[in-house]
């Protein structure tokens, strides 16, 4: 039997998988935490990596993957030593940066899209260089290179450090200043952005080895985390995951590039040389874990106490902005509570409202992700959230289709895994590793969506 293993290095922990190489089984399997908050040093990745796969995960490995939170900025100087901690996709500081560089590329938001796929906002790396520029010209001096956070840990595993840090298409299209549509970089927007040029990764190619580790195991490329997960559940043209995870996100697999001007869909590209259009929230299974404490009870006893009230939380609608948003670009946003009365404030009536209200924000990027071309025939839920039954029968009535939910798993350390398959393979495509899950169905629930799209609207033009 051949073994491979793929590593999720996400924003809250690093999970490692080792799966036979021809079906993916899942043979072993470790985790360790990462620290919480939205700038870390790199080197607790790499603890938490060692944490993992302590004991001998790792023996007998033929080939690791990686798949890593994306938009992360990993400074470097010129010896390849880090020069201050990362900022994390989840770090809002860099939003006026990010108007800032709408304004000043020619074209706007449309330039953007046009350029690189995406329009900046406060989550994408470009946005992180400009901030770090004008906020931080000290550490800005010190920096040669910009990297990502699978990046670095794939360049971390080499026993040699060849020709330097290696990323891939996938991860390379959320950095704000490389183009799907063209396979290139975009030095001139790092310039834009940095005042100067950073060198920056080469891009590897989908299946490409690029390098060993000291045990002898061939490396992967690896990917962001979003396209280690639609790698590892097997996406087609036509599959669309909704993926509730600390953030919230909708993406499809796509043969064309897209390119939104409105900035709601980011025209990512995926790991096998497709695209991957994706929408993000920053709000997802942390609004339900708020609504526990909020409410004092166990995740448990909130998925119970959804499953009492009725539909449409008896006139509650939660508008789940708790930490800013990222769609909409609303960063400095918080939560609303709307239509409270003496009637409907109860525990259960809380309860659903946290679930509807996250499950429309991630409807709303499904209308988002169709309307931009993208073809909706199958719905695949995933993510920690999606193991709730309240989410389970409340998702197909706001998502307003039959969603199937695959058997729970690590999708991108799976995903990861099958890239190193198939980097070991060498072969044309990735190989195919079986999926099972189950259908999910409800009545459509269209009046709780057209209320809470009534709160949404009058809430964004206060805040905008």
């Amino acid at each position: 039997m051949t073994l491979v293993a793929g590593v999720d290095t996400s924003t809250q922990s690093t999970k490692v998988i080792v799966c036979d190489a021809d079906t993916g089984a899942v043979l072993r399997e470790g985790r360790a935490a990462h620290p919480d908050g939205t700038e870390v040093a790199p080197e607790h990745w790499w603890r938490a990596f060692q944490e993992a796969t302590a004991g001998g995960l790792l023996d007998g490995v033929a080939a690791i993957g990686v798949g890593g939170q994306q938009h992360g900025m990993v400074l470097l100087d010129e010896a390849g030593n880090v020069v201050r901690d990362a900022l994390l996709w989840n770090d809002t500081r860099s939003a006026g940066a990010a108007d800032d560089l709408v304004g000043e590329l020619p074209g706007g938001a449309a330039g953007w899209a046009e350029a690189v796929g995406l329009v900046p906002v406060a989550s994408f790396t470009v946005t992180k260089l400009r901030w770090v520029a004008r906020h931080e010209p000290e550490v800005a001096a010190r920096a040669a290179s910009v990297v990502l956070p699978h990046d670095w840990i794939t360049h971390r595993l080499r026993a040699d450090a060849g020709d330097g840090p290696t990323t891939d298409r996938g991860d390379a299209s959320g950095t704000g200043y490389w183009s799907p549509a063209t396979g290139q970089y975009r030095p001139d927007l790092v310039r834009l952005a940095f005042g100067r040029d950073l060198a920056l990764p080469r891009v590897a190619g989908p299946a490409e080895v690029v390098g060993e580790t000291a045990g002898g195991a061939l490396l992967a490329p690896g990917t962001g985390d979003n396209m280690a997960a639609a790698l590892g559940l097997g996406l087609r043209p036509g599959d669309v995951v909704v993926s509730l995870g600390t953030s919230g996100t909708v993406f499809g697999v796509s043969a064309a590039p897209v390119a939104d001007a409105s900035g709601t869909v980011a025209g990512f590209a995926d790991a096998t040389g497709r695209h991957l259009p994706l929408v993000c929230t920053l709000n997802a299974a942390r609004v339900l874990t708020a609504a526990a404490d909020l409410l004092g009870v166990p995740l448990s006893r909130l998925d119970e106490l959804a499953l009492t009230a009725e539909p449409g939380a008896g006139g509650l609608t939660l508008l789940p902005y708790l930490d800013g948003e990222r769609t909409p670009n609303l960063p400095a946003a918080r939560g609303l509570l709307n239509g409270l009365t003496r009637a409907n404030a109860g525990p259960a009536n809380l309860a659903r409202a946290a679930y509807e209200g996250m499950l429309c924000g991630l409807a709303d990027g499904l209308d988002a992700v169709r309307a931009a071309g993208v073809p909706v025939e199958r719905v695949l839920l995933i993510g920690g959230a999606a193991a709730s039954a309240a989410v389970r029968a409340i998702a197909p009535a706001l998502l307003g289709m039959p969603v199937t939910v695959p058997d729970p798993g690590e999708y991108v350390a799976l995903g990861a895994a099958r890239q190193a398959a198939w980097a070991l393979r060498g072969t044309d495509e990735a190989p195919a590793w079986p999926l099972a899950g189950a259908e999910v169905t409800a009545a459509p629930a269209e009046g709780i969506r057209k209320v809470y799209s009534e709160v949404r609207d009058r809430a964004q033009a206060l805040l905008r």
